[in-house]
């Protein structure tokens, strides 16, 4: 089961409810399209968002009457602006809230000197202008191969109901739009996949890290690959970050407590 906070990792089962239940709402292609790539490929919801039409797939010339034919590529490059701490939607805060502070023994020797020199000249002494510069997560580019088969038609059958209502489409729109026809915000897409997990599909905890979490558990515990596989597909910079993530499935823990021996209970 998830620690206290991390998204459930939704069982098989589950995960076909889920896409069941997807059917018998509204705009079933957009909505199966949205949780094949959080499922299939790990993304994380702010990436989902912000997902063009180039992304995914290669447009074909727009003619007027013509219905507008598309290319799904083999392989999703995933901009490094996208990621997580890339600060994508441009909305970094104007000051960065620090907790804690570290400086190499050589610098820090320096700074107290610098004080230290400051002090007996009776001047005054800001420690804001002795701190370290931060180290900002500038995100990175991945490279994700579309070669699952429902991940595929997904995205097949979305695309070509959207090219039919908009066959003006162009490759740099939102891959997924609101009903309201502009972007999704990393915000309202993270309530919408939570509603699909939750109230369509009943899967108690579960949330829009869900399925990348599940992707990373099936990678390491069903696939038995790598850490660093699955390292790679998530986009994480530290395999430690990744360890977290993986989960072991729900049906294996229920499996390990279920064969647990011990003396029988004496009947009285």
């Amino acid at each position: 089961m998830p620690k206290s906070g991390q998204a459930r990792v939704p069982t098989p089962a589950q995960q076909r409810h889920l896409f069941e239940a997807i059917q018998q709402h509204r705009y079933p292609e957009k909505n199966t399209a949205i949780m094949q790539i959080s499922f299939k490929l790990g993304l994380r919801v702010q990436e989902i968002a912000l997902l063009q039409i180039k992304e995914v797939a290669r447009l074909g010339a727009y003619r007027s009457g013509q219905p507008r034919d598309f290319q799904l590529y083999e392989v999703m490059t995933l901009p490094a602006a996208y990621t997580k701490g890339a600060d994508a939607m441009g909305r970094s805060k104007a000051k960065y809230q620090r907790k804690t502070i570290s400086f190499e023994k050589e610098a820090f020797d320096q700074v107290v000197a610098q004080i230290v020199a400051l002090a007996k000249a009776d001047a005054e002494v800001d420690p804001e202008a002795f701190y370290p510069p931060v180290k900002t997560h500038r995100g990175k580019s991945r490279d994700l191969p579309l070669v699952d088969n429902d991940l595929r038609d997904s995205l097949t059958q979305y695309l070509t109901m959207r090219l039919e209502k908009n066959p003006a489409a162009k490759p740099t729109d939102p891959l997924f739009v609101s009903q309201k026809g502009g972007a999704y915000s990393p915000n309202t897409l993270q309530e919408h996949m939570a509603l699909m997990l939750r109230d369509w599909a009943g899967i108690e905890k579960a949330s829009s890290h869900s399925g990348r979490r599940a992707l990373i558990t099936n990678v390491i515990h069903r696939q038995k690959k790598s850490v660093k596989v699955a390292q790679k597909i998530a986009g994480h910079v530290s395999p430690s970050t990744t360890i977290i993530y993986e989960e072991p499935p729900e049906e294996e823990i229920s499996d390990a407590l279920s064969r647990i021996g011990g003396p029988k209970v004496r009947e009285t």
